[in-house]
């Protein structure tokens, strides 16, 4: 994907960089610039949810945290109890702190004891919980230590970098929906998406990286993927640069938030794509065209989400599809009664298997132009 006005992003899905190499350095932390960083990924099998870690807080401690390429920040679970660190600060109404967090609430007291997340004159976000479609009516704005992570030149594993001292996240402490959805042992969501203190920009700004990030999904619980910020290449095993063979599209601006909790004039935090037509077995599906594109109140258009677990379409579009699947598929292969939550299923004992899938109907999301899918 190319160029958007907080960083570009690279989403692709191949074979997968050799991690444990990567990872698995214990040299002392370097205060040399990096070229770029790099995070795991695994793969729920129950939720299909994408997760990270890393280190924060002082002592130590190693947060799980679901990935939201789309989301705001990062937030973690500061539930009475759960954040304990030496190292934490709230950030106070009216400082640049807030000011950075585009945080417009301020909570000026807070009615129990005094803990992280729970502080008074402190500003405040509305972490969302996209996996369950819910957002806390009260994250602390705080900052707190982000331990040594991982450097890389794309590959080659590279020596720790330094501390970030001060990251700014959100210090969510719903008593009951914050974490509910998400994996178990999961601590919050870190948030990838086009804000001032979405994890890429953080970054960014502390090491002095291009404002550009790769995330490569592992396909199955069997696997681990990764994500790069900074700079390429992006070499994946066997050695190959998958950066050279990327196709490049542009990514939109969604100018209405689609977050659970916003206020007027404030775009979204979200990736879209200019998709213009969808092609099953390289015929053009009819549909309203007028629903890929985003309209003045932010609804339509295209989004890339690692939160979803599927491909989700409006209702008028999925039908549309679904009929120009059916009538594609070979007269041989059976439907079957359906798995919920998904609407059209078939025999698959009946169907083959090739390098790239199963042999099924083929479907593609055109770009900007034909070439671009």
């Amino acid at each position: 994907m190319a160029s958007s006005s907080i960083h570009s992003l690279l989403l692709f899905c191949s074979l997968l960089l050799s991690i444990h190499m990567i990872l698995s350095s214990q040299a002392k932390p370097s205060s040399l610039k990096p070229k770029a960083l790099v995070l795991p990924i695994a793969k729920d099998a129950s939720t299909l949810q994408y997760i990270t870690t890393f280190k924060q807080r002082t002592p130590p401690i190693t947060l799980k945290l679901t990935v939201d390429l789309g989301g705001q920040f990062l937030w973690v679970d500061c539930n009475e109890g759960q954040y304990i660190s030496s190292t934490y600060k709230p950030a106070y109404c009216n400082t640049t702190q807030c000011s950075i967090a585009n945080s417009k609430e301020c909570n000026w007291e807070c009615f129990f004891p005094q803990r992280p997340g729970c502080n008074n004159r402190t500003c405040i976000l509305f972490p969302d919980n996209t996996v369950i479609g819910y957002a806390d009516n009260n994250g602390e704005v705080g900052q707190d230590i982000l331990w040594r992570l991982h450097s890389t030149d794309g590959s080659h594993s590279g020596p720790k970098v330094s501390n970030i001292p001060n990251f700014i996240f959100a210090c969510s402490s719903n008593t009951f929906y914050g974490v509910l959805g998400l994996v178990n042992g999961v601590k919050g969501m870190a948030g990838l998406g086009r804000t001032r203190i979405a994890l890429p920009t953080q970054f960014a700004s502390a090491y002095k990286l291009p404002r550009k990030f790769a995330i490569c999904l592992p396909s199955s619980a069997r696997s681990y993927g990764v994500v790069f910020f900074g700079d390429g290449p992006y070499v994946l095993t066997p050695k190959i640069d998958v950066y050279k063979s990327l196709t490049f599209t542009k990514l939109i601006l969604n100018p209405v938030s689609t977050g659970y909790v916003f206020y007027p004039d404030e775009p979204s935090a979200e990736y879209f794509i200019n998709a213009k037509s969808i092609k099953v077995n390289e015929k053009i599906v009819s549909l309203n065209t007028f629903l890929l594109a985003i309209d003045q109140n932010g609804y339509g258009g295209t989004k890339i989400s690692t939160v979803n677990p599927y491909t989700v379409l409006e209702s008028t579009i999925y039908k549309a599809f679904v009929d120009a699947f059916v009538k594609e598929m070979p007269g041989h292969i059976k439907r079957v009664a359906s798995v919920e939550p998904f609407g059209t299923c078939f025999d698959s004992t009946h169907i083959g298997i090739t390098c790239v899938g199963p042999a099924v109907p083929s479907i593609d999301f055109v770009l900007q132009s034909e070439g671009v899918y």
